[in-house]
């Protein structure tokens, strides 16, 4: 890992397309925790652009886990006591500076506050299969960690552990009070 990337320091996250096409990118992500496994990140309202170069916001504070080992990231946003829990079914991140970047393969999963857990995209994921022409590999790895993931989202393992992500989440604010004291 660059040692650039460090606690309290923000970051932009990329994803991208299987052919390398820039997909979205979202702006001011605070690093609150980073490990071998995984960088955790807290926002409260990240600019998010669209590859069609549509802007947008996000609504809610959210503590965002990026693996860097397994396929997939996770994006838990906090409505008061509730998480809501979207998971990317993605290639595992990569960290450059300032940077962490990603594949995402459009197979999703939601985990609500109720423990219902959806599938989206499946029919965009096997669009994006033919038209990228993803590997044999691709395809097995996808669907595995799918399922790996739905079983964790159905135990509440990490990273779907609302204390946890409560923890986080008031880590993330602790230390931008701390920066804007300075500034």
């Amino acid at each position: 890992m660059e040692s650039e990337l460090a606690i309290g320091k923000w970051v932009r996250i990329q994803s991208y397309k299987h052919d390398g096409s820039l997909h979205r990118t979202w702006d001011n992500m605070m690093v609150i925790d980073i490990n071998d496994d995984y960088v955790i990140t807290g926002s409260s309202s990240s600019r998010v652009v669209e590859c069609d170069g549509r802007i947008w916001y996000t609504k809610e504070p959210a503590v965002s886990i990026f693996s860097l080992k397994r396929w997939f990231n996770v994006i838990a946003m906090i409505r008061g006591k509730n998480i809501c829990y979207y998971c990317n079914i993605a290639s595992p991140s990569l960290i450059e500076h300032h940077l962490i970047e990603y594949i995402d393969y459009d197979l999703d999963l939601k985990l609500f506050p109720t423990g219902d857990i959806m599938e989206l995209d499946r029919k965009e994921y096997l669009f994006h299969k033919d038209k990228y022409q993803y590997p044999d590999s691709i395809d097995l790895i996808v669907n595995h960690e799918f399922q790996r993931v739905k079983a964790m989202m159905e135990k509440n393992e990490f990273p779907f552990d609302d204390k946890k992500i409560h923890e986080y989440i008031d880590e993330f604010y602790k230390i931008k009070r701390e920066q804007d004291e300075i500034y």
